[in-house]
């Protein structure tokens, strides 16, 4: 009996490998057939998150629309995408300069964007902008080009692109957000603000437009790190505080969020969050028990301000 085990053990090992292997080569294939031949529009392309979806893309057969505003590096994406793809299974992208806080332009290139293929299939709203500091120290004027280029920005090009996905009865909108969508983080007011917005216009836009058969979805990951990025070491563990906001900022890889957003097109999943547990117990615990999250981030606060400047 002991022995039967013991030959059995490797065998069972090897068999749950075997499918593991064909799941994850058959998801691969299904990923491919849900986006070839589809018109996808990606915003901030030349971002490292915008980089991995093109590239994700483009591997699928989609006839690509890259956004971003910096022509140059358009151009090295480009370069970059025709270089290892095999042209007989892809198709050229097309690339377009867009700069979504730069609401004035916005919709004239929303036109050319359309007029690239005639239509759109899948829309990746992933451009957006930063900044982090104290709400005093942060001018109207850098508020407002925060909720240009992650809220108004977006919207506009939603809306002269989306009565195109309704007229036709098919579509997918895709919005790359963020955990500040769901709470917010002292020093990142503003950008917490336009990604609160964001979130809840999308949100609402899902209900409206299911009826045509156009899908909304939200990918919000805690944050997305650079390439080479990774926590630091030291003794922070000692404090729940410093625990709780390195575990809150700590990021998701682009390839990771890239691949998601992948699923998230081929499964027409409404709503993803990609976090460790942290993150996501923060989410429960600001839901339901509101004045201990409040607390502890302001526990977290306090001790960053008592802690002198260097320099």
């Amino acid at each position: 009996m002991g022995v039967t085990a013991v030959l059995a053990l490797p065998l069972l090992l090897l068999g749950i490998s075997g499918l593991l292997f064909i799941y994850q080569e058959v998801s691969r294939l299904w990923s491919k057939s849900a986006v070839q031949n589809k018109v996808v529009v990606i915003t901030d392309a030349i971002s490292g998150l915008g980089k991995e979806c093109a590239r994700v893309f483009h591997t699928g057969g989609a006839r690509l629309v890259l956004c971003g505003k910096n022509w140059e590096r358009l151009e090295n994406l480009y370069d970059a995408l025709i270089s290892v793809a095999d042209p007989s299974k892809t198709f050229t992208p097309k690339l377009v300069f867009l700069d979504l806080a730069d609401i004035s332009c916005v919709q004239d290139v929303a036109k050319e964007v359309l007029g690239c293929y005639g239509c759109v299939d899948i829309l990746i709203h992933n451009a957006s902008l930063k900044v982090k500091g104290p709400a005093d120290k942060i001018s109207l004027e850098l508020d407002r080009r925060i909720m240009d280029a992650n809220y108004f920005g977006p919207i506009t090009l939603t809306k002269v692109l989306l009565p195109n996905m309704i007229s036709r009865r098919t579509g997918q909108i895709v919005l790359v957000n963020n955990i500040q969508g769901k709470l917010g983080i002292p020093f990142r007011t503003a950008y917490a603000a336009s990604k609160h917005a964001a979130l809840g216009f999308f949100d609402c836009l899902r209900a409206e437009v299911e009826e045509y058969d156009v899908v909304v979805s939200t990918v919000s990951p805690t944050f997305i790190r650079s390439y080479h990025v990774h926590p630091g070491q030291g003794g922070w563990e000692a404090s729940i505080c410093k625990f709780f906001s390195r575990k809150l900022t700590y990021g998701v890889h682009p390839v990771d969020v890239a691949e998601e957003v992948m699923r998230t097109v081929r499964r027409k999943k409404q709503e993803v969050f990609m976090a460790n547990p942290i993150p996501k117990a923060a989410v429960y615990v600001r839901t339901f028990f509101p004045e201990f999250f409040f607390a502890v981030v302001a526990c977290g606060v306090k001790e960053r301000l008592s802690v002198p400047e260097e320099g």
